[in-house]
């Protein structure tokens, strides 16, 4: 299967970088709720092999995971990675040692994470760094002058080629390009979770990515009669119709779903390519009413 034959084909942003539109996301790749080690090492270095097989081009990942558990796995398994692929990261929240994610947004904090995953992925330059905002219960109104700017003084001396934000409002999001170009903005949102849509259609027109986490409702999956009613009328799974329709929402938004089998993600690739109709969209919109 190449690129092109991905769910979505691929996304080019203003600036021209192109990544497939189905990518793959790391996190389930640690231990449960991504702490410490995985229970099936070579599964994951296989689910990571497959994802490059299969013509994805776009794996996303932290040093916070594990922490540094993924970052590892995708080292040793790809390393040295294909010219295609892009690995993006996340910085702005480390680990403690009951699974928070208590944040760390000063300079200090974020240069030390820069420097931390460029060691543990065995690069030079990342990809692409997005900088974490609020905490886990969702964005917070906060100024991102200081930590923004912190990442793209790292990006002026090459340690990072692309800059994006996560877990982020509206607002800070417009804050940090008038600070420096992004590139993505990763937030929640799925179909019963559309607080973005505005900002979806927004950054669409900048020619900006939106990754959405949690595609399929987070660690407690979508439940809804609807979403139900149309995965039986089509033949298909829940999350093949979740992840249709975010695909469908609009042409900027690119999944990262996540997965630590290797036949999961081939499930997960071939559901995300079913094409809902416009009775399916309607009743779907009912969801996120």
């Amino acid at each position: 299967m190449s690129s092109h034959s991905l769910p979505g084909g691929t996304w080019t942003s203003a600036d021209g970088l192109t990544v497939t539109r189905f990518g793959y996301g790391a996190m389930q790749l640690a231990g449960p709720w991504a702490m410490g080690p995985p229970a099936d090492r070579a599964g994951a270095l296989a689910v990571l092999r497959e994802a490059v097989a299969l013509g994805i081009t776009h794996i996303d990942t932290a040093d916070a995971y594990g922490p540094r558990v993924t970052n590892e796995l995708i080292r040793e398994a790809l390393h040295p990675y294909p010219s295609s692929l892009l690995v993006s990261t996340k910085v702005g929240a480390n680990r403690d040692a009951q699974g928070g994610w208590p944040p760390a947004r000063d300079p200090e904090s974020l240069r030390r994470a820069v420097h931390d995953n460029l060691d543990a992925l065995g690069l030079e330059t990342l990809d692409l760094v997005n900088l974490r905002l609020g905490n886990a219960q969702g964005p917070l109104p906060e100024s991102v002058e200081t930590s923004f700017g912190t990442l793209v003084a790292l990006q002026q001396q090459g340690l990072i080629r692309h800059l994006g934000v996560s877990n982020a409002t509206a607002e800070q999001v417009a804050e940090a390009q008038s600070i420096a170009p992004i590139v993505c903005v990763q937030n929640l949102y799925n179909l019963a979770y559309r607080q973005d849509d505005a900002l979806i259609d927004t950054l669409a027109a900048q020619g900006v990515a939106y990754v959405p986490f949690f595609p399929l409702g987070g660690f407690s999956p979508l439940q809804s009669d609807a979403l139900a009613a149309v995965a039986d009328r089509r033949g298909a799974t829940p999350m093949s119709v979740a992840l249709a329709w975010l695909l469908q929402r609009s042409p900027n938004i690119l999944l990262i779903p996540g997965t630590s089998s290797v036949a999961h993600l081939r499930e997960n690739v071939a559901g995300a390519g079913l094409e809902l109709s416009a009775d399916d969209l309607a009743e779907l919109d009912k969801i996120g009413g």
